[in-house]
């Protein structure tokens, strides 16, 4: 079965198959800086992963977009601050254009569900 949550024409923003997450990039509020904007990002994370049956002690991998890469170690400071000691995920991050230039960073992220 396969499970839609917050759902538009568009896009969901989480969906559920197979006792796997699949998060839709999660941006935070335009504008701020990339420490706000991470910090804002890793809460709707985690709530959409919480809503799904998940954690963030079950990621198995998170993507990372930066529109730019200096911005990558104050990214790195709250990231490293949210993830639980031993349960890091497979990662990557690069930089891109993302939808709007006030955005700085959109995080994508892929979890188990919890057994």
């Amino acid at each position: 079965m396969i499970q839609r949550r917050h759902t538009t024409d568009r896009m969901s923003q989480s969906v559920t198959h197979k006792g796997v997450v699949y998060l839709a990039g999660q941006v935070g509020n335009a504008g701020d800086s990339v420490a706000d904007q991470t910090r804002e990002c890793l809460v709707r994370v985690e709530n959409l992963l919480n809503e799904a049956g998940s954690s963030k002690k079950h990621m198995l991998q998170a993507v990372i977009w930066l529109a730019d890469m200096k911005d990558f170690a104050a990214m790195n400071d709250v990231w490293d601050a949210w993830v639980p000691k031993g349960h890091a995920p497979a990662r990557a991050t690069g930089s891109a254009d993302l939808a709007t230039p006030d955005y700085r960073v959109e995080i994508i992220v892929t979890a188990a569900v919890a057994e």
